[in-house]
């Protein structure tokens, strides 16, 4: 039960727990028993996510709602210090990247291999699930993936929002031949922006109504950045200003955001046959022109998290492929004031990419 604190050796397990909206706070967090497939981890690195930050504002995330005191977190490393009587893969010391979602494994969906929709996840930091925010946790061995010397814990706790931006580009088939249009340039766009150059893509133009995560973009890699509005009435002046850009038909256009505006932008700016990605979930119903974009036999796909990528994210980090390293624009430690402190940077917005906790 959460409500009884682990104690090891001296040493109070503690994590943060949300208890109220904008409110929380450090407190003991009991872990369940390590089962013999599980290890033990001590979490060094956490990055703060979105959907945290929904959380932390408003006790829910979508249709996912806090009833409950619950620690949050789900972007993580750390180093292994138990493990299962049955775990042969990984041992003591070992850092690893934990992969948050743990899936049942024996529905149909599971079965085919696409275990991200399982209607039985529990997804770590996702409601009613506690999360990974806590000095340790326990997790199954095969969700851990053992980082090379080359890589960092911080680096291996951004294989969580990468792997979103992976996903996509799968879903997307995102290849040499694709020029890219990508639709906000917070956190998920800039990851989006190195999976689809690390995918190939020739030429990418990303969007945003913020100059400085533009100016980020930038320094990323895109190709071209367009400065938008939040007025939707300016869509058709942007799209052309968008087509300008690209010089060149868009074959996959992504949007991390989810409003009207952007959904709409994107379906506008995509060439005949093209491809648009929705990504980001920042409402639950959108009014877009999809009658115009059916005509243009444009394919709308849907991503939900991401399966099967830690293995790649760990390479194409490794070989220096992508580096996410400049994504990570604060740090804090694991004390009440700095928790509190980096959720407000964090949901301020600003120059604040990715937001990461050293514990």
């Amino acid at each position: 039960m959460a409500e009884v604190s682990e104690i090891t050796g001296g040493e109070t397990n503690l994590a943060a727990w949300l208890l109220g909206i904008q409110t929380i706070k450090i407190q003991p967090y009991h872990l369940p028993p390590l089962g013999p497939h599980d290890v033990k981890v001590r979490i060094k690195a956490l990055g703060i996510c979105g959907s945290d930050v929904h959380h932390f504002k408003t006790m829910r995330c979508a249709n996912f709602i806090v009833k409950k005191p619950m620690v949050l977190g789900h972007e993580c490393a750390g180093i292994i210090e138990e493990v299962g009587s049955q775990v042969k893969s990984l041992q003591v010391g070992d850092r690893v990247a934990l992969e948050p979602g743990v899936s049942c494994q024996r529905c149909s969906l599971c079965r085919d291999g696409r275990y991200n929709l399982c209607r039985e996840m529990k997804f770590s930091g996702s409601p009613p699930n506690n999360g990974s925010l806590a000095n340790k946790v326990v997790h199954p061995a095969n969700l851990c993936f053992k980082l090379p010397d080359n890589v960092s814990l911080e680096e291996g706790a951004m294989c969580e929002p990468l792997s979103v931006g992976i996903h996509a580009c799968r879903r997307a088939e995102i290849g040499p031949d694709t020029n890219v249009l990508i639709i906000g340039a917070g956190p998920i766009g800039l990851v989006t922006l190195l999976a689809a150059r690390a995918f190939g893509a020739p030429r990418i133009v990303i969007v945003d109504v913020d100059d400085c995560r533009l100016s980020m973009a930038k320094e990323l890699g895109a190709d071209e950045i367009v400065q938008v509005s939040t007025n939707i009435k300016d869509v058709g002046e942007e799209v052309v200003k968008i087509q300008n850009a690209m010089g060149s038909r868009i074959d996959v256009s992504f949007d991390c955001v989810g409003f009207n505006k952007t959904m709409s932008t994107a379906l506008s700016a995509t060439g005949v046959g093209g491809k648009v990605c929705l990504i980001g979930l920042a409402r639950t119903e959108l009014t877009v022109p999809l009658t115009s974009a059916a005509v243009r036999e444009i394919d709308v796909v849907g991503i939900f998290r991401y399966r099967n990528t830690w293995p790649l994210c760990i390479e194409l980090l490794s070989t220096g492929k992508i580096d996410v390293k400049p994504l990570i624009t604060h740090r804090f430690q694991f004390s009440q004031k700095d928790i509190e402190d980096a959720f407000q940077t964090s949901a301020g917005g600003g120059n604040a990419i990715k937001v990461m906790f050293n514990l």
